[in-house]
């Protein structure tokens, strides 16, 4: 209501000039006032009691943080250079060399240690940049429709049916010197955002009729800020779990691209330990361990992308949780 000074305020109320009293600003025709939807820090806040109470998303934390700690500080934990050819070859496990040596005469403890930092790098890289991506081309063309979202549909349409890894086969098979983890991450960005940008669409379709994006284009709100600042904080949990899913894509693939020589082989990395593995046929000369450790990396990495999306799954979709809880009831 107008108060006695002729504000916006409870009636009766007084203010001084310049200053506003009782409620917040009245919502224009009934509409609610900005900000409307689902903060970002209070969708970070259940996420992040997500992974406390779900064991699956609290292994998932920890195993990544793992990674992330050897990729950090990878000289602390492996004092070895890597790539020196400078030690006996097809060496056993010792106390000197965890893992024993290659048939190049190289460390595998320091090989697995310093592997991780390319590999968690390309994980991050083409999670953020794919995600992006698809947040821009996906929101943008849900919003604003019309031909914008027809030629932005078209072109994730045409993405989503090609083939992938035969596509990155013959993008990297073409590279001087096989792919690096730069190139590897702008490949793999460049062709894993279609998917994630047909989920941004479906999700901000369901929201452009809420009352608080009205509110905003009364206000007279450009379409940018609407999508950045009232859009996007509502879709928190589903752009995370699409970090997620891309960063395990970038795994699995980046490391199945350097398997068949593909990536660029000076660079250590779980994938490249595979190829020179495979080269070297390990399992038939008694080195086991050198397919084997790299290869439980990649998998221990993916679980944990993976179980961490699987918390995020239970926020995008409450009706799952009380399934769980009903199961787990009736096994009792």
């Amino acid at each position: 209501m107008l108060g006695a000074a002729g504000g916006v305020g409870e009636p009766g109320a007084s203010a001084a000039p310049g200053q506003l009293t009782g409620p917040a600003l009245a919502p224009v025709g009934g509409l609610p006032a900005a900000g409307g939807g689902i903060t970002g820090a209070r969708s970070l806040r259940r996420m992040a009691l997500a992974v406390t109470s779900n064991r699956k998303a609290t292994l998932g934390a920890g195993l990544l943080g793992l990674f992330c700690l050897v990729a950090a500080i990878p000289g602390v934990i492996a004092h070895d250079d890597p790539n020196a050819e400078i030690y006996p070859r097809s060496l056993g496990p010792s106390l000197h060399h965890l893992l024993g040596t290659t048939s190049l005469g190289q460390d595998m403890f320091a090989q697995v240690v310093w592997g991780a930092r390319p590999v968690l790098l390309i994980a991050f890289g083409v999670g953020l940049g794919a995600t992006g991506i698809a947040v821009l081309i996906g929101v943008a063309a849900a919003y604003l429709g019309g031909v914008w979202d027809g030629a932005l549909s078209l072109v994730t349409d045409v993405l989503l049916v090609i083939p992938l890894f035969p596509l990155l086969i013959v993008i990297a098979s073409y590279l001087h010197r096989g792919a690096g983890p730069l190139i590897m991450i702008a490949v793999l960005t460049a062709t894993g955002w279609s998917y994630t940008a047909r989920q941004l669409r479906a999700q901000a379709l369901s929201l452009r009729g809420r009352d608080f994006l009205a509110a905003a284009r009364v206000r007279g709100e450009r379409s940018l800020y609407i999508i950045v600042v009232e859009i996007i904080p509502t879709m928190t949990s589903l752009l995370i779990a699409s970090f997620l899913t891309n960063a395990l894509y970038a795994v699995l693939f980046s490391s199945s691209l350097q398997f068949i020589g593909l990536g660029d082989p000076s660079v250590t990395s779980w994938g490249t330990m595979l190829y020179w593995a495979e080269n070297s046929e390990a399992f038939q000369t008694g080195q086991a361990l050198w397919i084997i450790v790299p290869g439980l990396c990649i998998v221990a990495l993916g679980a944990a992308f993976a179980l961490l999306n699987y918390a995020f799954d239970e926020i995008g979709n409450p009706a799952l949780r009380p399934v769980r809880r009903t199961r787990v009831k009736r096994a009792s």
